[in-house]
């Protein structure tokens, strides 16, 4: 949560029903994050489930961008008490669930993520807690500030997605579309054969129970798509493939180089 406030800043952004922005962190230099709040986003999410980031790399990210009034999401790597509470130990504002399939799972997450009675999250004296000096701030808070994201990648999911939006806390989904396609089939594609309209379907769903869905987008036609069809947290990329965007419209101008090959 935001370190002075002791509240999450993207919470009344995605409850006043507008569309928010935030980045892929996947690099570990926390100057990464610095720069992109400087920018102006909304949300960075720190990726610990693919790659080489540690909580230690969630801690520098959360730190470079204290005070930007830019919340702090990471996705853990599998869903167990230990990802979940040491994830929000370090005094972030939520953590996504990648690979949910069931409502059971959500609901699991959810008591990892809270504190007794409703969950089974233990006290301790790390960050989130200012080390012990704003202790029984942050009890009262956090349950209500940190957001638990269950990522939609699933066809067990899908097909569970009403129990999952009927899960008590629950205030956004983030959608997984190059897994959820490989689930129903199409591994290897972004949306494969009806995954497209699947996404579309359940977003609809889900707003219809006020609960906010995110994605990435994958080019600027495609974020903007996105916000019209009514997503709430839309991803603008990865921090490497802006990188790699660069360096490749650069040599594309300068020697002629073509790049055909995309990621999906």
């Amino acid at each position: 949560m935001t370190f002075e406030t002791m509240t999450n800043p993207l919470r009344p952004k995605l409850h006043a029903g507008g569309a928010t922005h935030g980045v892929w962190i996947t690099l570990q230099d926390p100057s990464v994050t610095e720069l992109i709040c400087t920018l102006g986003v909304d949300w960075v999410l720190v990726d610990m489930e693919h790659g080489a980031l540690t909580c230690k790399d969630v801690l520098a990210h959360a730190r470079a961008a204290k005070g930007t009034g830019v919340a702090v999401l990471t996705r853990i790597p599998s869903l167990t008490m230990e990802n979940i509470k040491r994830a929000l130990d370090l005094g972030i504002d939520g953590v996504i669930v990648p690979y949910i399939r069931s409502a059971a799972e959500v609901d699991e997450a959810f008591r990892y993520g809270r504190y007794p009675p409703r969950g089974e999250r233990g006290i301790g004296g790390e960050r989130a807690v200012h080390w012990g000096l704003r202790m029984q701030e942050y009890l009262a808070a956090a349950d209500t500030e940190t957001l638990i994201i269950p990522l939609i990648e699933t066809k067990s999911a899908v097909e569970e997605i009403e129990a999952i939006l009927a899960v008590d806390g629950l205030e956004a989904i983030f959608f997984g579309p190059a897994d959820l396609s490989a689930s129903c089939g199409s591994t290897g594609e972004w949306e494969g054969p009806g995954v497209a309209e699947t996404i579309l379907r359940v977003r609809e769903k889900a707003q219809a129970r006020g609960v906010a869905s995110g994605i990435m987008g994958r080019n600027p036609d495609d974020l903007t798509a996105r916000r019209d069809q009514g997503f709430q947290m839309i991803g603008l990329g990865p921090d490497i493939g802006f990188v790699a965007g660069g360096v490749k419209a650069l040599l594309s101008a300068q020697k002629g180089v073509s790049y055909d090959h995309k990621s999906f």
